[in-house]
């Protein structure tokens, strides 16, 4: 009987999978080789082994008692068995919660017999090792052979006549990475902004009391002459008078005296810088009202509690801060007037300029847009930027010299000493140029900026600057610049068609030719068309459908790019082209003349730091054109693709609401004065102001310990006025070239 069984084994009869295991496994629940309903071979005959080891990854049934069979009964069907459990992953570690994807509809297949049933193995006797290298060493060959066919092939005449014909662009740099995460910090108060008053109002409101400020100034000056004489005397080896030479008790009287009437003269910045402390908005003013005050309360008590001190007060180093002080306001107030009479005279809608931010690869770019003038009253009138610095500082040294000078005098057991410490810490960090970093620069770039027609606004329009500014047709060639050459009608085609769809396409592309094109529009009878399917094409041309008909605008590159036959021997450089329905229609020479003043103005844009990006909507209007006739540095300018180009130039496009500056007349020349301007301010003022706060720093560093170790001959007033003098000159060279561009 096993003879049997073993020729059956080995006949070519296919098993299944079911077969194997029932045949080889426990023999338990499996399903004969007929169907469930007939018994296995010899299955009265032969009982199932029981010590048979399974099927490597076969279920096993479950372990349970078998039930007593009766002879000649058949076979129950076997259960549902559960489904294995999945693989457990290497190292004994289980899985995640990730299920294991879904096999693809084909190897599903594969893995099925004729029959439906389940097979171990694939038909393919492959191990599945040796498959999987053959499939990735196939699929490295045909990799390797497209790459050797890239490489070997030459590029077609087609790709070579686009290079050709379509002008370069510049792309913008986008960054697909997100920003790192920053904590969210609660966001502080704004102040209240000022009232935004008309600039005409401004004007008159900032020039009321100029004149009696410049009296009170000089006068203020005059007094400093005598106290300059009286101190820098002894140190100097001047003369003085027959009176003043014998008695030192006298000098220090008089100059008293003379330090409390320039007090009286600029009484109302004395009482401005306390006001303002008391509001918590100290600026130059304050600093200039503790050195007076203290140093006044020194000259009147120094020979009654100091009377072995043989140094005159700080009164000529207090003098001269409250004159800088009002020197410096009146510049300021100049500047202020200058820019809003020149805003004023602006025309209902002016141009203006704003930084936007982030519009050009990422980074803030200046852009020139007409609008009604708002936020310009309220801006002009916020605080500059050495005021909001030393509305910081000051306090801060004010509190400092206070406990110098305790430290100096109580600490030292010298409680008389308290003045005149106070007044040599107050007056040494007491800068000269508080009020003068930005009032002087400004002033002088406000006449500047005058008489080209534009007017920045304030220190809010210098706040912020960027490194880009977009240049659109007019800003290169304003309306008057450009000149019609001549016409040329081909075909069987009307002038008044072939004027009317060419202006057409030229306004509802919005470029700088449109005034041109309107002009002849009138001058020949035509009028616009309807269009459609609007196109604007990055070889330099435009496109769309008039009345059913295709209609092409552009340059003569465009056209040849478009495949419109050109007559032979054209030599017309710049032009505009029109063809319909694939035929050239008209040829409308131009003449572009640039003003003198635009190759000044880009150069100083560049040496600026301020990269010009062009923004031209008029396709006549490419790098190539600019090189070659105008001998524009191109190769520092930004030429976007076309889309582009038409998005940055819009005139619906947001701008920010901060106003940069007003500009009154067209062209380039006053928007970049106007940005250059803004630019150099900004740098001066911040480098004047982190000058003057080190300045104070080491004036009150070097008073302290002066007057700690009790060295009043080392820290006499002549001292004390060279000192703030010395400071003062670098603020003067730096500010001084602001206007010098």
């Amino acid at each position: 009987m096993a003879k049997d069984r073993d020729d059956e084994l080995n006949s070519e009869q296919d098993f299944s999978l079911e077969e194997i295991l029932a045949e080889f496994g426990s023999g338990q629940g499996s399903a004969p080789p007929g169907g469930p309903d007939l018994p296995w071979p010899e299955a009265r005959h032969t009982p199932p082994p029981q010590n048979v080891v399974p099927f490597p990854g076969a279920p096993q049934p479950p372990e349970e008692d078998p039930e007593p069979e009766a002879e000649g009964e058949p076979v129950p069907p076997p259960q549902a068995q559960p489904e294995a459990p999945p693989p457990r992953p290497e190292g004994g570690k289980r899985a995640g919660k990730r299920e294991k994807p879904p096999e693809a509809p084909e190897k599903a297949q594969a893995s099925r017999s004729e029959d439906g049933k389940i097979l171990l193995f694939p038909e393919d006797d492959t191990p599945p090792l040796q498959a999987g290298i053959e499939h990735l060493k196939r699929k490295a060959d045909e990799y390797a052979q497209h790459m050797f066919e890239e490489e070997g092939s030459e590029v077609s005449e087609e790709t070579m006549r686009f290079q050709r014909l379509i002008p370069g662009v510049d792309e913008e740099e986008r960054r697909d990475d997100p920003p790192p995460a920053s904590r969210e910090r609660k966001p502080r108060r704004e102040p209240q902004p000022p009232p935004d008053l008309p600039p005409g109002t401004l004007a008159a409101r900032f020039g009321k009391g100029l004149g009696l400020l410049r009296l009170r100034m000089t006068l203020v000056f005059l007094l400093a002459m005598p106290l300059l004489w009286v101190g820098l005397a002894p140190f100097l080896g001047l003369p003085l008078p027959g009176a003043l030479s014998a008695s030192f008790p006298l000098q220090v009287t008089v100059s008293g005296a003379l330090l409390a009437m320039a007090m009286v003269l600029g009484g109302d910045f004395l009482l401005l810088g306390l006001l303002r402390l008391c509001l918590l908005r100290p600026g130059a003013d304050t600093a200039a009202a503790f050195s007076c005050i203290f140093t006044l309360a020194d000259a009147f008590t120094q020979l009654r509690y100091m009377p072995e001190r043989t140094t005159l007060p700080y009164c000529a180093a207090s003098c001269l801060c409250l004159f800088c002080c009002m020197w410096g306001t009146y510049a300021k107030r100049q500047g202020l007037r200058l820019s809003c009479r020149t805003a004023a005279a602006a025309a209902a809608t002016p141009f203006l300029v704003t930084l936007d931010p982030a519009s050009w690869n990422g980074k803030d770019a200046y852009a020139k847009w007409s609008g009604p003038i708002q936020g310009y009253g309220s801006q002009i009138q916020e605080d500059d930027g050495v005021q909001r610095v030393l509305r910081l500082s000051v306090p801060l040294l004010l509190l400092a010299s206070l406990l110098c000078a305790l430290m100096s005098s109580v600490g030292q057991g010298q409680p008389a000493y308290f003045l005149w410490s106070f007044s040599a810490c107050a007056t040494a960090s007491a800068s000269l140029s508080g009020a003068l970093i930005f009032g002087r620069p400004y002033r002088a770039l406000a006449r500047r900026l005058s008489t080209s027609g534009a007017a920045l606004a304030g220190w809010s329009g210098a706040a912020r600057t960027g490194k880009a500014i977009l240049l659109t047709d007019t800003d290169l060639f304003p309306p008057g610049t450009v000149s019609l050459n001549g016409i040329k009608i081909f075909g069987d085609y009307s002038v008044e068609k072939v004027v009317g769809v060419c202006a057409t396409l030229i306004r509802e592309s919005g470029s700088g030719l449109d005034k041109l094109f309107h002009d002849l529009l009138r001058s020949q009878g035509a009028v616009y068309r309807r269009c459609s399917h609007f196109v604007r094409h990055e070889g330099g041309g435009l496109s769309a459908d008039v009345r059913g008909e295709r209609i092409l605008v552009g340059s003569a590159s465009f056209m040849a790019l478009m495949e419109v036959p050109l007559p032979q021997g054209l030599n017309v450089r710049n032009a505009v082209f029109c063809a319909i329905e694939g035929e050239l229609a008209g040829i409308f020479a131009l003449n572009y003349t640039m003003h003198p003043a635009i190759p000044p103005a880009i150069s100083a844009l560049v040496r600026g730091g301020v990269s010009p990006v062009l923004c031209t909507r008029d396709f006549n209007l490419i790098p190539a054109m600019l090189r070659q006739k105008f001998k524009l540095p191109v190769e520092k300018m930004a030429y976007p693709p076309v889309e582009r180009r038409a998005e940055l130039s819009e005139p619906e496009a947001f701008h920010s609401p901060r106003i940069t500056a007003v500009l009154c007349r067209e062209g380039l020349s006053p928007f970049s004065e106007a940005v250059v301007g803004a630019r150099r301010l900004r740098t001066a003022v911040v480098l004047s102001t982190i000058l003057s706060v080190l300045g104070s720093l080491t004036g009150l560093l070097l008073a302290f310990y002066l007057t700690f170790v009790g060295a009043w001959d080392s820290i006499a007033s002549a001292q004390m006025v060279f000192f703030l003098l010395a400071w003062t000159v670098p603020t003067f060279l730096i500010t001084g070239w602001v206007n010098r561009y």
